[in-house]
Order: structure tokens, then sequence, then C-alpha cells
């Protein structure tokens, strides 16, 4: 798979039409004339991140169709964790694809942050996911109990050991990602964020940009609740879109790599139609939508949970 050298390329992303699996196939081969242009943004590692990718969290027993469904689309770009409890369904999934063809994240929980079994999980993880390297691996979520000054020593080990091409952070506030920045021996290269039209955070927005961290949204579409919103619904119509595609294309266009994740594959092929252009003034408008009201990174936490580990 070919790559643009620039910082943020072009790299075309076809839908195709398979009426039968075959063993291996090569994800854009052949191409329908139907198609899909994304940029890329270029990581520490000289790895060009696809700017849309399936994210899988909570997808149960239709993980592996909606996967398959994403790479046949063109999707080259697939995010996962351990905390998902599906990097084995997905494995299986990609063995019938190109390995080299797709961008692959997964992610270790926050009750796993020293450096021991940082190491285990992301092993545990290549194991499941039936691949030797992972192309970005991220810390799930902060863990005040653990030192992040361990649980970077161990990411900068695992890329030393070509195990993963670039490691990064998930769910981190500006204070937090400016600290990794400035203990971590390897670059950060994203940080994965909640973030869609309702809940925009400018002033973490603002640092990951003049850090150089690339920030990925997950739940881009606030779990359907922005489908709600008068701007978005009336866009939709306006442009003959999707309230999804609507919100993604916003989202690209915030130069936010967005990681939208659906059950049917149709919405999973309809989220990746972002061929095409808003403009100014309706991007003003939903930029002018922001409540700060999240949907899932709420101050609450349950420290005691499968996540954190943290004992009272």
């Amino acid at each position: 798979m070919h790559f643009p050298a620039d910082r943020v390329g072009q790299r075309s992303l076809y839908l195709l039409a398979r009426d039968v699996p075959r063993p291996v196939v090569s994800i854009g081969d052949p191409p329908n004339p139907f198609r899909v242009t994304v940029p890329t943004k270029t990581l520490p590692s000289g790895a060009e991140l696809p700017a849309l990718g399936l994210g899988t969290y909570d997808l149960d027993d239709q993980t592996a169709e909606s996967v398959r469904a994403a790479l046949d689309a063109g999707y080259a770009h697939i995010d996962t964790a351990e905390g998902y409890r599906n990097e084995e369904v997905i494995g299986e999934a990609l063995a019938e694809y190109d390995r080299d063809d797709v961008f692959l994240t997964s992610k270790v929980l926050a009750k796993n942050l020293n450096y021991e079994s940082v190491i285990e999980s992301c092993e545990a993880s290549l194991e499941r996911l039936g691949t030797d390297y992972l192309d970005l691996y991220l810390i799930h979520w902060p863990n005040p109990a653990i030192s992040l000054r361990e649980t970077l020593r161990a990411m900068a080990e695992l890329r030393e050991r070509g195990l993963v091409r670039d490691v990064g952070v998930s769910n981190f506030s500006a204070y937090q990602l400016s600290c990794a920045h400035h203990i971590s021996d390897v670059p950060i290269a994203v940080n994965q964020i909640e973030f869609h039209p309702w809940f925009q955070r400018p002033d973490l927005v603002d640092y990951c940009r003049e850090s150089d961290t690339v920030i990925e949204a997950a739940a881009p579409l606030a779990r359907t609740d922005v489908f709600e919103d008068d701007a978005v619904a009336e866009l939709a119509e306006t442009y003959g879109k999707s309230p999804a595609q609507v919100v993604l294309r916003w989202a690209v266009d915030r130069g936010v790599v967005p990681l939208p994740r659906s059950s049917t594959p149709d919405h999973v092929r309809a989220n990746a139609d972002l061929d095409w252009e808003l403009d100014a003034a309706d991007r003003r408008r939903l930029d002018e939508r922001d409540r700060n009201r999240p949907v899932y990174d709420t101050p609450a936490r349950d420290w005691t949970s499968d996540v954190y580990g943290i004992e009272q």
C-alpha cells in the first residue's frame, strides 16, 4: 500500500462489490466507479493514518459483519481495544484481507498500566488479533494510581521491539497530555477523545494542535444523540445526506479523525461517503452548536470497575 509523503495527503477509498469473499483480498482492488476521497495524517513513525476509521465498541454479535462491511467499503482503519473484548473476532475477520492494507489500533486498559502489564496486554492483543504488530497502541484511560512515566516507558519498549509503530493516549485532558509529552521518550502521536458538535472541547483541541497531536473522535455522532439537533437535520435535508454524513464531514473538515461505529452494514458503507463538501457558513453553523455535553466522558468514574481495577 502506497501512502503520500506530505503531512496531510489524499488517499482514495473505494466502495467495492463482492458477492463471495475470497481468502485474502486487497482493499480497493478492483475499484467501483464510485469513489470516496479522505485525507490522511502523517504520524511520527512516518505511517499515514486514514482520517476515517471504524469504531468497534459495543457491536457485540455484529462486530465481524461490521468489520467486513467496512473493509469491503474501502475503510482502511479499524479501532478496537482489549476492553472491547472483540479482538479475537476482529482478528478472524482481518485474516481475510491483506494486513498491510489495514491501519489497526488497539488500547490497553487503565488497570493494566504498570510496566509488565502493558507489555503483556499488548502481546495478548496481538495474539487475539492474529498480527505481529499494531499500527497504533493507545492508553485507553489515564489511571491516577499508576505512574504515567512507568506506562510510557513500557510503550517505548513496545515501539523499540517493533510490536507497535506509533503510541498515543485516549481520554487525556490537556494537562494529562502535556505531562505525557514532557516525560515520554517516544512521540505521543494521537489523543482519542469524545468529540462531536455538542462537545467540541476547544481548549483541549487547541492544545492537541499546538503539540502536533492528532485528534481522533470517539463517539463522533454522540451515539446518535446529535441527530436530534435541528441544524444537523436541516443540513442533512439541504445536502441530501444523512445526519451522520453531515456530522462526519464536519469532523473531517475540523481536522479530526472520526471513528463512527454501526452494526448495520448499509450505515457503515454510507458513513464512508465523504467525497462532498460543506460550505464555510454551514461548517460555522455546526461550530456554534457546542453545548459542552458529553455522552460518556463525564467526571464520575467507577474506580473499582473492570476498566480501572483500583481498590477502595
